[in-house]
This record gives structure tokens, C-alpha cells and sequence, in this order.
């Protein structure tokens, strides 16, 4: 069986690696940058650093700030008209993963005669008309090494992605500065996002050996960085290795992808607009546990790569112990572990258990298959 994956063609990391911005300015004879962004990375003071290497070759820029999180696709081509109105020859996304997904979206939308809710239909029908930079400012979502972009559809009250090709990155920079005053908060949610990239990719029915060595690679360095990032904010090399971590995850996302975890999450950002990093942590351990049976082996490879003092523990045991990391490492970075806290109830369990077994572009990833009652009993864990 033939296998591939695909990487952005470009990656700077380390601290202080903005800087090298100036490269890619240069080789790429920019004039004019389109920077999208939000009001919480403007707030945080991110933008400076850089602003300063644009103003330091002389290169224009026009910012565009107003990027909802999580955002509905009607908010995205918003943001498209304005971009249309508007010269450029490079886009550069500094933010979360909402504000590289729409920066991805409008790189292929910038001008065309589509639309995002065309993409939703079709994916297939874009190109990518400007190049793109990006620049994460989490730790988590692995936006900037994917072809995917999330979406919310408030009609359907659930999310989906939009894949294509066309969106893996031209260039991305790691720079551990721009997660240095990042809330706890955050990082927990961020890079709980992060840890279930790597293990569903891992577990996925579409696993190869391209997307293993980034899962396991992923998985090594978020398992054991993610409670000290989030309780010790000033250790640098924890959330460095978070943030790279959490691009592994991104990139096994391209060679595999995510399974029921994310799946059953969708709607729970779509109706009850939870943050995704959350819905998937509250989820996580459950569908894990239910998967146990189907994935046992991968599970305990992992465990293997990640905690090789359990080498001599039977394959169950490992297994068991991943999962029983995972659940403590919710429970240890303060994540709400069950959704009455978002207002959720068990009258919505009907709509629930409808809008997750139709997100059918993850469960076909899922080494077991989803029954409706087995969706329904997942949910039933974490309604309380």
C-alpha cells in the first residue's frame, strides 16, 4: 500500500525564530503583507516583535484583526471580502488555530469564484492563490502544519472541516516567545488539543509508518512537557517542546488523522460553542476507554515510546496506563472533566448522539466502529 504525507516546505523554530521572517520576506520579494490576527494576540503584545522585522525591510502590511474563535463559515468570507478588497502578495497568520484556519481558507479564497460554503460542498475546487506564514501562538492545535480548516455551520448547530491540499503551509515559525505569557488556561486546553492529535493519529484505521514517526515523536514530548508547561508558566523549555509537539501532531494529522475523539467534539463547539481544546479533553479518556479493545497493541507501542520503564507491563497494562495518563493529565491541568458546567443536559443527548455520528470524514478513522447507542453511551459519561 502506497502511504505519503505532507509538511509545510519550510519550518523555523526556537526561540526568538521570528526573526526569521526576514528570510522568507526576502526570498519571496514581498512588498505587502496581509497579517491576520485577533484582538488577544494585539492585547498580549505579540504583534511587535513581528511588526518590527516588517518595518525593519521595509515591507507594508494591512492587519486583519476581527477573527471570531472558532469561527462559523459566515464569518470567514466576511473576512474574505475584506481581504479582496485589499493588496497583497504573502499572508501571515499569527494566532490560534481559528486565525490560521481562516488565513488558510483565504488563501485559496482571496479573488476566486467560490465560496467557503462552496468548500464545504467541494474542497476540491480551490487553489491556493497566495502563499502563507504561519505563526502559532498556542501550543496545540497543530493549525499550522495541516491542510485542514474548522469551520463552524450554525444551521447544522456543529462544525466541519475543510480539507485540501492546497492549505498546507508555505512556511511556518516556532518561536516559544509568542507562548511565553500564555494563560494556563490555555495551554491546558491548547495542549490537551495537541496530545489527542497524536494519539488518535496514532490509532487511526489510516495510520502509516510517515504519520507514526510524528505521532510517537509528538506524543514524547507532550506527554511529559504538558503538566509542567501549565504549572510552571516560566519553564521555556517545557512549552518549547509543547509547541513542537504539537506541529508533530499537525503533521501526523496529514498522513492519518483524527478519530472519534474529534469527531463527538464537534458538536459540543458547534451548539454549545465549548473550546474545542476542551471538548476534546472532556471527551478524550471515554473514547479511548471505548476504543481500548481495537487498539490495544498500538496503545501499548505508544506507552512503550513514551514511558519505556512500563516495558516489562503486559500490553493491556500499557494501554491501560495511557489511557489512565490521559484522564490524569485533564484532571491535573483543571480541565472540566463532565459538561453540566457549559450548561449542557441530558435533554440535549438526542441531538448530540444525531450531529456526532454524522461526522463521518473522523469515524471512518476509528479502528472501532460507532454504534448510535455506543455514540449515546459515551455522552451519557460526561453528562451528569
Amino acid at each position: 500500500m502506497a502511504y505519503q504525507i505532507k509538511i509545510p516546505s519550510c519550518v523555523f523554530a526556537g526561540t526568538g525564530s521570528i526573526k526569521e521572517l526576514e528570510v522568507i520576506l526576502k526570498k519571496e520579494e514581498t512588498k505587502k503583507v496581509l497579517i491576520f490576527t485577533d484582538k488577544g494576540v494585539i492585547g498580549a503584545g505579540l504583534l511587535k516583535n513581528l511588526q518590527e522585522v516588517l518595518e525593519n525591510v521595509g515591507v507594508q502590511y494591512k492587519i486583519f484583526e476581527d477573527l471570531k474563535p472558532e469561527p462559523a463559515y459566515q464569518d470567514v468570507e466576511r473576512v474574505v471580502e475584506e481581504v479582496n478588497k485589499s493588496e497583497g502578495d504573502l499572508i501571515v497568520a499569527i494566532g490560534g488555530g481559528s486565525v490560521m484556519d481562516a488565513a488558510k481558507l483565504c488563501s485559496l479564497l482571496k479573488n476566486s469564484d467560490y465560496s467557503v460554503k462552496d468548500l464545504l460542498e467541494n474542497p476540491l475546487l480551490a487553489d491556493k492563490k497566495m502563499k502563507t506564514v504561519m505563526i502559532p501562538t498556542t501550543c496545540g492545535t497543530g493549525a499550522e502544519a495541516t491542510c485542514n480548516a474548522i469551520v463552524a455551520i450554525p444551521e447544522e448547530q456543529s462544525k466541519k472541516g475543510i480539507v485540501n491540499d492546497n492549505m498546507i503551509p508555505d512556511y511556518v515559525i516556532l518561536d516559544s516567545q509568542t507562548i511565553a505569557g500564555l494563560p494556563p488556561k490555555i495551554v491546558a486546553a491548547t495542549g490537551v488539543d495537541a496530545l489527542a492529535h497524536v494519539v488518535e493519529c496514532f490509532t487511526s484505521k489510516k495510520a502509516t509508518p510517515l504519520s507514526d514517526t510524528y505521532a510517537l515523536a509528538g506524543a514524547k514530548l507532550i506527554f511529559r512537557n504538558i503538566e509542567e508547561a501549565y504549572q510552571n508558566p516560566n519553564n521555556m523549555e517545557a512549552k518549547n517542546n509543547m509547541m513542537l509537539g504539537a506541529f508533530y501532531g499537525g503533521v501526523a494529522i496529514t498522513g492519518s488523522g483524527t478519530t472519534a475523539v474529534h469527531a463527538l467534539s464537534y458538536p459540543l463547539g458547534g451548539k454549545y460553542h465549548i473550546a474545542h481544546g476542551v471538548s476534546n479533553a472532556i471527551l478524550f479518556a471515554h473514547v479511548m476507554a471505548f476504543n481500548k479493545d481495537a487498539c490495544e497493541e498500538r496503545l501499548a507501542i505508544l506507552c512503550d515510546a513514551v514511558y519505556p520503564e512500563f516495558s516489562e507491563k503486559s500490553a493491556e497494562e500499557k494501554a491501560d496506563y495511557i489511557i489512565q495518563r490521559i484522564a490524569e493529565i485533564v484532571k491535573n491541568t483543571d480541565i472540566p472533566t463532565d459538561l453540566s458546567t457549559f450548561g449542557v443536559k441530558i435533554d440535549d443527548l438526542d441531538f448530540l448522539v444525531d450531529a456526532g455520528s454524522k461526522q463521518q470524514r473522523l469515524l471512518v478513522n476509528n479502528r472501532k466502529e460507532l454504534s448510535l447507542e455506543d455514540i449515546r453511551s459515551i455522552y451519557l459519561k460526561v453528562l451528569k
